[in-house]
């Protein structure tokens, strides 16, 4: 983990990176190369098996840092991400305090929580074992997901739980949880992510937020946001062919 990503994320630093859903790892090799801080691997919504993340993470993981959405915020989960030597998780679905705590205690070795020890990539197999465990509490990131009304409402209490490093917030799913699946604009959806970001930032918790597009995004970084997702793989790569081809007709 040599990117020290928890401590840019601390001091505020903007942060970029896209959404890679591809399992193939060339595609998370030129995006490393393009010049983003983080790669957002997203094993919630994608095809990745734990394979195809060790093949992505061992691919570009000493470029920069690349942070595993989870499927669901399960230990065995965790567990997976971070012994493959991902730099953090993103735990989706944290809609209480409660959760909050169990997804920190399972990103943090004892006496901090309840980390299972065993050898894997990111302990060079056994070679770097030690070295490996003195620095994971303090390097490892742990992102939750603010994406359902029920977290938005206990917000208060989510960013007071200790090793919460930042909260991502889901317009889409929060829109659904509203009953306003896809209107991320609709006053219901904004105050709700409103709500969020004012009690992030009165506990000084830095925010993050995912957008398709640079102006989905831009007005949110106007507001302090700092852990930004920009643009998804495959929509990129079809637009750019669609834009090509456009010219070439």
């Amino acid at each position: 983990m040599p990117h020290n990503f928890r401590s840019k994320l601390k001091q505020g630093e903007l942060l970029l990176s896209p959404l890679v859903t591809l399992s193939c790892p060339e595609t998370a090799e030129v995006l490393s190369d393009v010049g983003y801080d983080w790669l957002f691997l997203d094993a919630e919504h994608s095809t990745y098996s734990p394979a195809d993340l060790l093949a992505i993470v061992g691919r570009v993981g000493h470029k920069l840092p690349c942070l595993v959405r989870l499927a669901a915020p399960e230990e065995v989960q965790i567990k997976k991400a971070l012994d493959l030597g991902a730099a953090g998780i993103i735990a989706p679905l944290v809609n209480s305090a409660k959760t909050a705590e169990q997804v920190v205690s399972w990103s943090r070795y004892s006496p901090e929580g309840t980390r299972g020890v065993g050898l894997g990539r990111a302990h060079g197999y056994g070679f770097s074992f030690d070295d490996y465990l003195a620095k994971a509490n303090e390097e490892i990131t742990v992102v939750v997901q603010a994406e359902h009304i029920d977290a938005v409402n206990d917000i208060e209490q989510i960013v007071k739980v200790p090793g919460v490093d930042a909260v991502l917030i889901g317009p889409y799913d929060l829109s659904a949880s509203l009953k306003r699946i896809g209107e991320i604009d609709h006053p219901d959806v904004t105050g709700a992510i409103q709500h969020v970001s004012e009690v992030c930032q009165k506990h000084n918790m830095p925010l993050g937020i995912f957008g398709v597009t640079v102006d989905a995004v831009k007005p949110y970084i106007e507001k302090g946001f700092t852990l930004i997702t920009v643009g998804v793989d495959t929509v990129m790569l079809g637009h750019a062919a669609r834009k090509m081809l456009g010219q070439m007709r």
